[in-house]
């Protein structure tokens, strides 16, 4: 099972519906022992960084993420759900965000020809291989909205960037942490494929 943490942000059940089309017994949940037994993890979501940390915390939700962490178990961020890994951002006063991977999250710059939020298709540069991008065509099209972005501190950890203004680290991956800018749920059979190559990690984290 595929548990998608529920903590008062939104994007969560197209994200449950997508891995549900692939054949994935998927459920958004705020329930800690239900996410805790879960094979895999996703944290999801958009909105406002410094609300989504208050929810997390005042929930316990946070401390949960850090031991789901911790055991090794296949965990996904998408999109807010992705910045909230990292060690604060920008947006709402430079709030502190989980600290689990080093970064920080930027304001997209103001230039005359771009539009902010971030909101449409941008081909991704996979800088690495790695198994949550296997079998994608060469510089891939994904879906973005946003307006901040992560500057990733461990270059190691970045396995795709994109171009919109500055160059934007958009997925990262460190030991069983993998974490998207797009959002794959909303990326036609690319992100389908992405999701597909996050599922399959279920067996191999039981294997391992």
């Amino acid at each position: 099972m595929i548990a998608i943490i529920d903590y008062d942000v939104g994007n969560l059940h197209s994200v449950e519906k997508a891995f549900q089309f692939l054949g994935y017994k998927a459920v958004v949940s705020d329930d800690k022992d239900l996410i805790q037994r879960a094979d895999a993890v996703v944290l999801p979501g958009v909105g406002a960084f410094a609300d989504a940390m208050d929810s997390l915390r005042r929930t316990g939700m946070d401390q949960l993420i850090y031991k789901l962490v911790d055991a090794h178990k296949p965990f996904l961020g998408i999109c807010l759900g992705m910045q909230l890994l990292f060690d604060y951002s920008e947006e709402g006063g430079t709030p502190k965000g989980l600290g689990i991977l080093p970064g920080s999250i930027k304001r997209i710059p103001n230039q005359q020809d771009l539009k902010v939020p971030h909101m449409g298709w941008n081909k991704l540069n996979i800088t690495q291989k790695n198994e949550l991008l296997n079998h994608l065509p060469m510089r891939p099209y994904v879906y973005f909205v946003h307006s901040y972005y992560l500057k990733a501190k461990n270059r190691e950890d970045v396995i795709a960037t994109t171009r919109y203004g500055t160059e934007i680290d958009v997925a990262v991956n460190r030991g069983n942490i993998y974490a998207t800018q797009f959002h794959p749920e909303k990326s036609g059979e690319i992100g389908l494929k992405i999701l597909d190559n996050f599922g399959k990690m279920i067996s191999i984290s039981k294997i391992g």
